[in-house]
Formats: structure tokens, C-alpha cells, sequence
């Protein structure tokens, strides 16, 4: 179970509930409420976690005075959301961190090999599809930055045409002028002169189906520059210790080599909806939610403001739910129909939190059967908009 506490950060106050990072998590909540916020203090202590069972660093390195503000918080741009009184706590497979007083507490819980690829999408990356040349932007943000790599990264993958989960549309790859173009049945157009809603969309998928894919084929290519480079620098110490046997030496390089391979993927993603028709905010959903069945381990975090995101989470995970009960193939068939079978999501790891932007506060949403319950604000807000229009019609009324 990983969980995370927050109290007096940003626009958060004090809370005293526990926030669980299931297989999917979702935060709901108007613009100041905190999900970023929360978004980013959880990738922050994924990574730290990961970093410690690699072996990068020590606790105590973590534990430095103003480290956890000045050189992790920094990485977000959230550092300056720290106040006096802030505490926040984080419980990991391994690890759990307790910041308080200004001070960070390191306490190793048990031994795990929880190695992730974690990677925050964030709500900017349709800047990297505008501007075609990246020496154009000057990114300021370190989480941009690593996006944007990635992204670079994901397009050189590509071998031909990739197939996009909207519209029928794919993405293809020119190499020698380094330009990745959109095409349909009558078009191709470069990246930078489409609709922003692809220009949102196709950043964010193709660098998690890249990430992912990668991790299900336990590429090499997972691994930075810089932890390539530790990698080549750690197997070569061990093949020049004349103290090893060959038998010494292959244990201890397989050993190495499972610290670098990383296991799963936690995919953090900031309104997928973004620009998107409610038809194409389906068919992201449903991809996203296939890349994280990919492996066990996976895990998906979402930001929204999207109502149609709840009610998509609740189709899939009735569809979960009568898996076990369809039996005959053409029942299968149909079932794969509405909601496809690698795309269904387990109630029993969807969490959503609700934030509220006046009192500071975060809830988890009760639901039904393992649904998100319609009652959140969401959905109220679809409500008020229906009641608004039959007080206009009552007043039509009045008038005649």
C-alpha cells in the first residue's frame, strides 16, 4: 500500500485523511483546489523511494537540511508552497518519509525491489507540439524538461506509421528533418499545425505507450544517459576486480542489472481531457487505461475537470466487474464492444478524492460496488446547470 498525507502545502490545509495511490487514482476538484499540487509531492517521493532502492543515495542525503526544499520541491516549482506548519507523509513499499519542522524523516520499512519508470505529464505539453524546435522554448521547468526528452525520445521509436487511439489518425516520423507529422485518410499535416486538441493528445500518448511498451519488453532504452553511463562505469568495476571469480562476477552483475531495470510504470497525468472532445476524452481514457494493464505494477494518477472522466471510470469498472460472469464467446464479444477487455478498470484499486478549493480539503469518494459515486462536484455542477435551466422555464412560464 503506497499513501501519501498532506497538511498546510499550498492551497491544502490541515487534513488528516490519507490519500492511497492505487492501481488508478483519480483527483477531482476546481482550478486552486491542490490536485497538482498533491500530483507533484507524489511523483516527488516516488522518485525518492526508487532513488533509495537503487542505491543512489543514502538516507541521510535525503535528510540534508533544506534538501527536500531546495534541490526535489525545485524540480515541480511547488518549493515556495511550504509554510511553518507544513507536514506531509508519505508511506512507500519500502520507504516512508515525514516532513515537519522543516526537517525530512527517512525510515526504510522493509526491503523491496520497487523499481518505477515514473513519468508526470504535465497540463504544458501542448507548447512541445507548437514549437517545433525545442531551442525555441526555454523550459524553466525541470518536469517540462525531462517531458520534453521523452517525448523527443518516444518520436524516434517510431518505424513507419503509429496508429493514434482518436479519429483514426496516425503520427509518422521524418527522420532526416526531424518532423513528426499528423495524417488522416486525406491529410498530413505537421504536428505544430494541428488542432490543439491533438497537439494535447499526442504528446501524452505516445510518450506512455513508449514508456510502457518499454517496460514490457524490459528495454535497456529505459534507462537515462546518466544511468547508462553509471550502469557501463558499475559493470566495469566489477569485470576489472580480480578479487571475483567469473561466477562472483556474473552474480554481481546480474544483480546491478536488476537495479536499473525498472519494473513498472506510474504514469501521472494532468487533465487528460485537455482540448478533447468527450468522444476523444473516451478513447484517451481507454488507452490510458490499457497502457497501465500492461504490467501489474503499473499505476495511473490523473488531475480532471472533466465530468465525462468519472462517468467513463464508472463504465469501466462495470465492465470489470462482469468479466468473471461472461462466459460464451459472443457475450465476450459484445462486452469487448463497449468497453474493450484490456481497458477495464478493478474498483477495488480506483481511488478518487475530491478537493475543496475553499476549505482546503481533500475526500475520498465514497462509491458503490467499487464505482465512483455520482454525488461529487463534478456531476453536481451538470445538476445546477439542469436546475438553472428550470428556473428559466418557470419564468417563461410566468411570463405568457
Amino acid at each position: 500500500m503506497v499513501r501519501i498525507r498532506v497538511r498546510n502545502f499550498g492551497p491544502i490545509k490541515d487534513n488528516n485523511e490519507w490519500i492511497e495511490i492505487g492501481k488508478v487514482t483519480l483527483l477531482i476538484g476546481s482550478q486552486g483546489a491542490g490536485k497538482s499540487s498533491i500530483a507533484k509531492l507524489m511523483s516527488t517521493f516516488l522518485w525518492m523511494e526508487k532513488s533509495l532502492n537503487r542505491g543512489d543515495h543514502s538516507m541521510k542525503y535525503f535528510e540534508r537540511k533544506s534538501r527536500f526544499k531546495n534541490h526535489f520541491l525545485t524540480y515541480h516549482r511547488i518549493e515556495n508552497y511550504l509554510k511553518d506548519n507544513t507536514e506531509i507523509e508519505y508511506e512507500g513499499d519500502s520507504y516512508s518519509f515525514h516532513y515537519k519542522d522543516k526537517n525530512l524523516q527517512v525510515t526504510q520499512r522493509r526491503n523491496a525491489d520497487s523499481l518505477p519508470q515514473i513519468m508526470y505529464v504535465p497540463a504544458e505539453r501542448n507548447f512541445l507540439t507548437y514549437i517545433e524546435s525545442f531551442k525555441e522554448l526555454k523550459v524553466v521547468s525541470a518536469a517540462l524538461r525531462e517531458f520534453r526528452d521523452e517525448y523527443k525520445n518516444a518520436q524516434k521509436t517510431i518505424k513507419g506509421t503509429f496508429k493514434l487511439p482518436v479519429a483514426g489518425a496516425v503520427l509518422e516520423y521524418d527522420r532526416q528533418n526531424d518532423i513528426l507529422h499528423l495524417k488522416g485518410d486525406d491529410y498530413k499535416l505537421r504536428i505544430s499545425e494541428t488542432a490543439s486538441g491533438y497537439q494535447s493528445l499526442v504528446p501524452l500518448y505516445l510518450v506512455s505507450w513508449n514508456l510502457a511498451q518499454s517496460i514490457k519488453n524490459n528495454s535497456e532504452l529505459m534507462m537515462t544517459e546518466e544511468e547508462r553511463e553509471r550502469f557501463r562505469k558499475m559493470i566495469q568495476d566489477i569485470v576489472n576486480n580480480k578479487n571475483f571469480t567469473e561466477q562472483q562476477q556474473r552474480d554481481a552483475i546480474s544483480s546491478l542489472s536488476g537495479k536499473f531495470t525498472k519494473n513498472a510504470f506510474v504514469n501521472i497525468v494532468e487533465e487528460p481531457e485537455q482540448n478533447l472532445f468527450p468522444k476523444s476524452q473516451w478513447e484517451m481514457l481507454l488507452a490510458l487505461s490499457a497502457i497501465n494493464n500492461m504490467c501489474g505494477g503499473n499505476r495511473l494518477v490523473m488531475t480532471t475537470h472533466s465530468p465525462y472522466v468519472i462517468s467513463y471510470l464508472t463504465l469501466m469498472v462495470k465492465a470489470h466487474s462482469l468479466l468473471d460472469n461472461v462466459k460464451r464467446k459472443e457475450l465476450d464479444e459484445q462486452l469487448n464492444n463497449v468497453v474493450p477487455v484490456d481497458a477495464v478498470v478493478d474498483g477495488a484499486g480506483l481511488f478518487v478524492y475530491e478537493l475543496d478549493e475553499a476549505e482546503g480539503t481533500y475526500n475520498l469518494l465514497e462509491g458503490y460496488k467499487g464505482m465512483p459515486s455520482d454525488d461529487n462536484y463534478l456531476n453536481n455542477s451538470l445538476a445546477d446547470g439542469n436546475e438553472m435551466f428550470a428556473k428559466l422555464l418557470e419564468l417563461e412560464a410566468s411570463c405568457r
